[in-house]
């Protein structure tokens, strides 16, 4: 999976050149019903994923696509190339950015997608470059990018978030019994629990500091500046933190 990530992320490498100051856009948006406790998967290379947990049973994607060009021809000729694939079940709603066949030369792309879910879908986003963000969910996250960072505010279910290079920032509104599994390889971890929670917190770094100074812990085990184990409330769920090179911050609500 990382291998596929990161291939990506170098062949949306033109975005970084200069000169493609033309630019052409659009919009594509579509609605679909999900069975409740159904999957949403947002599949993207080169883009911003927003997703917002919301009432009822309609999965709403709004994907803003943007071509860029050395002209305005070239960003007009490339638009249309910019396709999203869609696979739609009851309990399953799929959505990916496909890359354009062939090499790009003088051009990128990128879609940003905006996407309000069931509050109880089990969510999977992913993308190569970008960021993910995600509020008021209350089913299962699963969220992965290589350059870029993943935020989540006010979410009351699980979390796996995988990163490479950015922060990943979790606020939880409450935990219930799926882990909280949280790593990064250069970037800051912060996570935020409310004070009453009941879990067990091991904290691991290799280049970084740990700072758990702000929940009550009940030690266990060794301790070290790179390394903290404890029992929250009494211990439950359990929650993984990693960084290689960042901070790790535990904090309460």
């Amino acid at each position: 999976m990382w291998l596929l990530l990161l291939a990506f992320a170098l062949s949306g490498c033109t975005a970084s050149l200069g000169g493609l100051t033309a630019r052409a856009s659009d919009e594509w948006t579509r609605s679909y019903p999900l069975a409740e406790g159904g999957e949403v998967q947002i599949f993207n290379g080169n883009g911003r994923i927003e997703i917002e947990g919301v009432d009822g049973t309609m999965v709403d994607v709004r994907a803003e696509r943007t071509a860029r060009g050395a002209t305005a021809a070239a960003a007009r000729e490339l638009l249309p190339r910019i396709t999203i694939k869609e696979d739609v079940r009851p309990d399953r709603v799929a959505i990916e950015t496909e890359r354009p066949s062939g090499i790009l030369i003088g051009v990128s792309f990128d879609v940003r997608y905006h996407v309000r879910v069931p509050k109880t879908a089990l969510v999977r986003a992913r993308t190569a470059n970008g960021e993910i963000a995600v509020t008021a969910l209350r089913g299962r996250l699963v969220a992965t990018t290589a350059n870029g960072g993943v935020t989540g505010r006010d979410l009351s279910g699980g979390v796996e978030a995988r990163v490479v290079n950015g922060p990943v920032a979790i606020d939880l509104r409450s935990l219930g019994s799926d882990p909280i599994d949280v790593r990064t390889v250069n970037g800051t971890v912060q996570l935020t629990l409310p004070g009453t929670a009941k879990a067990n917190v091991s904290a691991n770094c290799a280049n970084c500091t740990i700072n758990a100074s702000e929940v009550a812990l009940e030690l266990m085990g060794e301790q070290s500046g790179r390394r903290v184990r404890g029992r929250m409330n009494g211990g439950g769920t359990p929650i993984e933190l990693t960084t290689t090179s960042g901070t790790i911050r535990v904090a309460a609500r």
